[in-house]
């Protein structure tokens, strides 16, 4: 068995865009998919393992791109957060931008297009958060350290979409009370949801490429990046039985 990689271009407000779906060449029958939402940075090579990563568990998995082709950061970008910040202000336009993304991928031919999930890292997890308020036309997700922020148009009621949050209980950027306010939110819009809080653990625990700073809370902890990953795996066999 051998793993595909496979850039992926498709259309969508603002397109067009520029993603990498991933699957093992085995692939004879539609399988569940599984859409890669990115961090702040965009769509890059992190993502495109990632979706590797999932395509070896048996999905078929699309690294997306909601900035626009083209349109990446790094960490020594001059003002990293500026395509992020354009959707934070936009969340209409993140949402549609999403939704094109997930028709990319229900779309691509090794895809069974009624089992399909996403997943997302920082921002991405926002993402994840943003699909399921929005009614999209997914299973279920789970976020990784993202950011629990309300969009400024009304959830769909209820919240169909399965939700696994797994959170870093030291991050400065959703504090505690930020995840029991999102828990009352899924709450109240009648959704299937778990938390798992990591402790010791603060955002962008996934990420193997920043070391955790003592005391910023942000950073790699390895606990909890393997423990998450674990969680989801667990959660997305349950999801596509």
């Amino acid at each position: 068995m051998a793993i595909v990689r496979q850039t992926l271009i498709y259309d969508g407000p603002g397109g067009p865009f520029e993603g990498v779906i991933a699957w093992e060449d085995e692939v004879e029958t539609p399988r569940p998919g599984v859409l890669v939402c990115p961090n702040i940075l965009g769509q890059k090579e992190s993502d495109n393992r990632k979706a590797e990563d999932l395509a070896k568990l048996g999905y078929v998995a699309l690294a997306c791109d909601v900035y626009g082709q083209g349109k990446r950061k790094t960490r020594e970008s001059e003002n990293v957060p500026e395509y992020m910040d354009a959707l934070n202000a936009d969340r209409m336009l993140l949402r549609d931008r999403l939704d094109a993304s997930l028709a990319a991928l229900r779309g691509f031919a090794a895809v069974d297009p009624a089992k399909v999930a996403a997943v997302g890292f920082c921002f991405g997890g926002k993402c994840v958060f943003d699909m399921a308020r929005a009614g999209l036309p997914f299973l279920g997700g789970v976020s990784f350290h993202g950011v629990y922020d309300r969009p400024d148009y009304a959830n769909v009621s209820p919240i169909a979409a399965k939700l696994l949050v797994c959170h870093g209980w030291e991050d400065p950027l959703c504090p505690p009370d930020t995840m029991v306010a999102l828990g009352r939110e899924l709450t109240e819009g009648q959704a299937d949801w778990q938390i798992h809080a990591y402790g010791n653990a603060g955002h962008a625990f996934t990420d193997a490429g920043m070391p955790m700073a003592e005391g910023s809370g942000f950073g790699h902890e390895e606990r909890a990046d393997r423990r998450s990953w674990k969680a989801m795996s667990d959660f997305l066999a349950e999801l596509f039985v």
